[in-house]
């Protein structure tokens, strides 16, 4: 198990690594920050999500949005990272230089990376034309914490997981009890 673990280790840090002495570099860095920026508090999945419950045919997509990131945030940033408590790149290996002041010391998982696939696959579940491209804006948002070497590749990819399954489980919820609520208020309309 440990030489298992060593592989992941030595992978996490050779992507880092790569990203840092070939990508890193002039008009890419403000690209990749914005990116970052967008994500963080889930800022960008929250006004979403707070827009689309305007509206009666998107309102089911921003209640799911809202439930996913609510669960995702208990799980990953409240449950997950402290429990793991694993450092930051920039923090273990300090010839990496991180772009970006983590909001939190800890790393594992990626609450960037989770709260932008949950907010996605949420809004998928729905609208897959705009759940797609929310897809595209959740892998920017969750490679911009790698190439800002806050993240290592194995904390974004599980919290891309863990959010797919936090967007998957609010949405299939929030479908349920609309329709439960719909179902009732047509029982009482023919009484």
């Amino acid at each position: 198990m440990d030489i298992l673990l060593d592989i992941v280790h030595s992978v996490d840090y050779g992507v880092l690594t790569y990203i840092s002495e070939h990508w890193r570099g002039g008009l890419s860095d403000t690209v990749w920050k914005v990116f970052s920026l967008l994500g963080s508090y889930g800022a960008v999945w929250i006004t979403l999500a707070v827009l689309l419950l305007f509206f009666r045919r998107t309102r089911r997509a921003g209640a799911a949005m809202l439930i996913a990131l609510g669960v995702g945030f208990l799980l990953g940033n409240v449950f997950l990272k402290n429990l793991v408590m694993r450092p930051r790149p920039f923090v273990t290996h300090t010839d990496l230089t991180a772009l970006l002041v983590p909001e939190d010391p800890w790393s594992f998982p990626s609450g960037h990376a989770l709260s932008s696939f949950a907010a996605a696959s949420a809004l998928y579940f729905f609208h897959h034309k705009t759940g797609f491209l929310a897809f595209l804006l959740a892998a920017a948002i969750a490679f911009s914490r790698l190439y800002a070497s806050v993240h290592y590749p194995t904390d974004v990819l599980t919290g891309a997981v863990i959010g797919v399954l936090c967007g998957i489980i609010a949405a299939w919820l929030t479908d349920r009890v609309t329709d439960q609520c719909h179902t009732l208020r047509l029982r009482k309309g023919k009484k």
